[in-house]
């Protein structure tokens, strides 16, 4: 609720990192990793933010953050095929208004 995010190892109660004030005080909505990039990680705000995390190009702070003007979303799921290496990674928002949305990842952030 006041986003911070924490990666943590399933064998230890403690975070192995921690970002506080993530996301400028606003509630993280959703997080997911990325199917085709593991060290790639996507987190939706409720201002409508989504913020890239590529924890091998910088584990301190996103490489990227995109901001959805237009409506405000309410949730967020990654699509793609993790046994394929084509890096097709598809990010699906839902808007309060029951739209949806399906956009495509850089293949930056997809490749693995």
């Amino acid at each position: 609720s006041d986003g911070s995010i924490r990666l943590h190892q399933m064998t230890s109660e403690y975070p192995l990192m921690q970002w506080n004030d993530s996301t400028k005080g606003q509630p993280v909505i959703a997080l997911q990793w990325a199917l085709t990039r593991p060290a790639v990680f996507f987190a939706l705000d409720a201002s409508s933010n989504i913020y890239i995390w590529d924890l091998l190009e910088n584990d301190l702070l996103p490489v990227a953050k995109q901001t959805i003007p237009s409506e405000k979303v309410s949730a967020m799921t990654l699509l793609g095929e993790p046994e394929k290496a084509n890096g097709l990674l598809g990010m699906v928002l839902a808007k309060e208004s029951g739209e949806i949305d399906i956009q495509y990842v850089k293949k930056k952030w997809a490749l693995p």
